[in-house]
């Protein structure tokens, strides 16, 4: 179980939920800008998506109908100041007042982020974060913001993943603005980005209407040791902070944006090995980065394993056949949590908070209205477990917000991939609670306690060719309910074949079973030993 205090939430953005409205009041945002030159899936855009900006009441209700304690959302930059500076949209506060105190209403602990991409095209227009002037632009919009709403929302993230909104909207041209500049300029975006964060951090504390608490929310795969030899894992410690990754792809790195926030100075290892691209970096640039947080978001979904080749130097090593990934093609891999709790926060000592995760799933509805989603309650039933064998060893993970509600536009992705716990019939605006979001209900009402980590182990565990046992057998000729005396913990296989459950097995397998089952089914022709 997680600790008492622990945080239970989901996680949205605004662009990718809310949807517009003629009468918003709203200004454009590049990713309006992205979708109309049809850059995204299928020209997809999200001037509609889940609609919640219309329907935030009732899906906030269901969000307390479903056990949700707290709820991480952005506000739109585009929506609240149109033109990026000066105006400030009246309607697009009382929209965002209404929201977070419908949420308060619920029960739901507001956590907001400035930035979750929605950039203003009018800033853009005038460079974006490429200019240095965007400093002063962030920290505008982040007076407006504690001016009008931390009266009511004390927990604010400032920027979600500039790993993302850099390397894939301004290096690799994958997002909005879509975009390919130079590597020189994607390290002076970089550092305007983190400049924009100090900067931002010290408005809020400033023009706060009561004492609030600042996070801040950066993404990484994670470098995981292949075996828990000692070697391998300082070899996967190594890598997770390292730079092994070439100037084509450097902008995926964790110390790169976290360091300089959290221990005042850029890596020394990268300042060597970026050295020809990296623009002037002042003492007082790293005063104004390096402010003081109360908490540390990170985005997790995958990683890798690493071990320690023979001369010592990490290895990559190359995933198993037949490795399981999401519908997103992404690999499937728990221990990734447990690693992250640990290493980031051995290295950056301030409460975590794992600000996503989530899997995309080929959800479908069935006839009854169901949705039945199993591999995203196992996907999240083993990363939790691993997030709390981290925090069981003594990381301090504050808490976790699932990667997400509702289904929603997945960016340049559209609405090819959902990951939402809701399913979200677009051309209705229908929502349909999938199994995993009763699941979750139940995990966060136990505080983790019906994790399977947390359950007696009734794996059944196979092994082929094993020593015979002994003991009277018995002849499987049909399909039948076999009854397990309570002493019974192993079957052996004498002679024939059929299944045993689901596992198919021949004359010489030998199954463990664990405590806890008594009874399965099985078929086919065979003589089973019990022992």
């Amino acid at each position: 179980m997680f600790r008492k205090d622990f945080v239970w939430g989901v996680a949205s953005s605004a662009y990718q939920v809310e949807g517009r409205d003629k009468n918003d009041g709203a200004g454009i945002c590049i990713w309006d800008t992205f979708t109309e030159e049809g850059r995204t899936f299928e020209h997809h855009n999200a001037y509609v998506s889940a609609d919640d900006m219309h329907r935030y009441k009732e899906d906030y209700a269901l969000m307390k109908e479903l056990g949700v304690k707290a709820y991480r959302f952005s506000v739109s930059w585009a929506r609240l100041m149109p033109d990026g500076t000066g105006r400030v949209n009246e309607k697009a506060v009382a929209l965002y007042r209404d929201m977070i105190l419908e949420m308060k209403k619920n029960g739901i602990e507001p956590y907001m982020t400035l930035y979750h991409w929605e950039l203003p095209q009018a800033l853009e227009d005038k460079g974006g974060w490429l200019n240095e002037e965007i400093i002063d632009w962030f920290a505008e919009y982040a007076k407006v913001v504690a001016e009008n709403f931390t009266d009511i929302c004390d927990k604010i993230f400032t920027l979600n993943e500039p790993q993302c909104f850099i390397g894939l909207g301004y290096y690799r041209g994958i997002h909005a603005p879509g975009k390919k500049v130079t590597p020189e300029e994607s390290f002076q975006i970089a550092h305007n980005a983190l400049r924009a964060h100090g900067k931002a951090v010290i408005t809020l504390r400033k023009y706060a209407k009561q004492p609030i608490q600042i996070g801040y929310a950066p993404t990484s795969g994670v470098a995981y040791p292949a075996s828990n030899s000692p070697e391998d894992i300082e070899a996967a410690k190594k890598v997770y902070f390292g730079f092994y990754n070439d100037v084509d792809n450097w902008t995926w790195n964790v110390s790169w944006y976290s360091d300089p926030v959290i221990l005042g100075h850029y890596p020394k290892e990268g300042l060597e090995k970026y050295k020809e691209y990296l623009p002037e970096i002042t003492k007082e640039d790293m005063e104004l980065i390096h402010q003081p947080i109360d908490f540390y978001g990170q985005n997790i979904y995958n990683g890798y394993p690493v071990r320690a080749g023979a001369d010592g130097e990490p290895e990559f090593v190359d995933r198993p056949a037949g490795f399981p990934k999401t519908a997103a093609e992404w690999p499937v891999t728990p221990e990734c949590l447990y690693w992250a709790g640990k290493f980031l926060y051995e290295r950056y000592q301030l409460p975590i908070y794992i600000t996503e995760n989530g899997m995309s799933c080929h959800d479908n509805v069935e006839a009854d209205g169901s949705v039945h989603d199993a591999n995203r309650i196992q996907f999240l039933d083993e990363y939790l477990g691993n997030l709390q064998k981290a925090a069981d060893e003594g990381a301090e993970i504050a808490g976790y917000f699932l990667w997400t509600f509702l289904d929603n536009f997945e960016w340049h992705e559209g609405y090819s991939e959902r990951f939402g716990i809701i399913y979200v019939d677009y051309a209705t605006q229908q929502r349909y609670v999938k199994d995993s979001a009763f699941w979750y209900k139940k995990v966060m009402e136990s505080n983790g306690a019906v994790l399977s980590c947390n359950q007696p182990d009734r794996t059944i565990r196979i092994e082929r060719g094993a020593a015979e046992v002994t003991g009277a057998g018995f002849k499987v000729e049909r399909e039948m309910e076999l009854l397990l005396s309570d002493s019974t913990d192993v079957i052996y296989v004498a002679s024939g074949s059929g299944l045993i459950g689901s596992i198919w097995v021949d004359a010489g397998d030998r199954l463990t079973i664990p405590e806890g089952i008594r009874k399965m089914h099985c078929s086919g022709n065979m003589t089973l030993v019990q022992a």
